[in-house]
């Protein structure tokens, strides 16, 4: 029978406090294992028109290493929604938060009636990113369980892998997240001196 080997305390507090980027082979994944580190950094769906944050230009990251189209989408004054790939707007639409349940209607025109609507969940969104995902089960039907768009200007000419880093330095740069490795490195010290005695 193999022996159990005792993780001393100071091993699982340093595993908690883990600075690195756990690893992953697509986007979905990160995504699976950083959000919820980042969820109590996340603003809520009704300060994303409060904060202006729609006036963004909000590009579309994908983790096809094939794909270099620039996919941009712009929410405007009046909920009007615009779906651009190398400049050429392809669709017209609407937005819309539901502030209740934290979530996002995206509305797609074509001969000015809906041609596609769609329901999101707020996944993440701070002034940088803007990370939905679609209600349901996704994966089921063999599609991306997230929507990730990043504001253009901080991830123009970035790799898909080098986004996800950049997302992740929300986490490990956070003030709040410091001063919690602090008080926890705090704590250790006094465990350990009491239990010297």
């Amino acid at each position: 029978m193999p022996q159990l080997v005792e993780v001393p305390i100071i091993d699982k507090f340093s595993r908690a406090f883990n600075l690195e980027m756990p690893p992953a082979e697509n986007m979905d994944d990160y995504l699976d294992n950083i959000l919820p580190m980042l969820r109590p950094w996340s603003e809520d769906i009704y300060e994303f028109e409060e904060k202006n944050y729609f006036r963004s230009r909000w590009l579309e990251v994908q983790d096809s290493d094939h794909s270099h189209e620039a996919i941009l989408h712009l929410f405007r004054e009046e909920y009007e929604y615009l779906y651009s790939i190398d400049g050429d707007i392809l669709f017209r639409g609407s937005w819309e938060p539901i502030n209740d349940n934290n979530s996002f209607i995206l509305n797609k025109l074509a001969n000015g009636a809906i041609a596609q609507s769609e329901l999101y969940d707020l996944a993440f969104l701070n002034k940088d990113f803007f990370i939905l995902r679609k209600h349901g089960d996704q994966v089921r039907k063999g599609q991306k369980k997230y929507f990730v768009m990043a504001r253009e200007g901080v991830v123009r000419n970035l790799e898909w892998r080098e986004v996800m880093e950049l997302l992740f330095n929300n986490y490990r740069s956070n003030p709040d997240f410091m001063l919690y490795i602090v008080l926890a490195l705090v704590l250790m010290a006094v465990v350990m001196a009491l239990s010297m005695f």
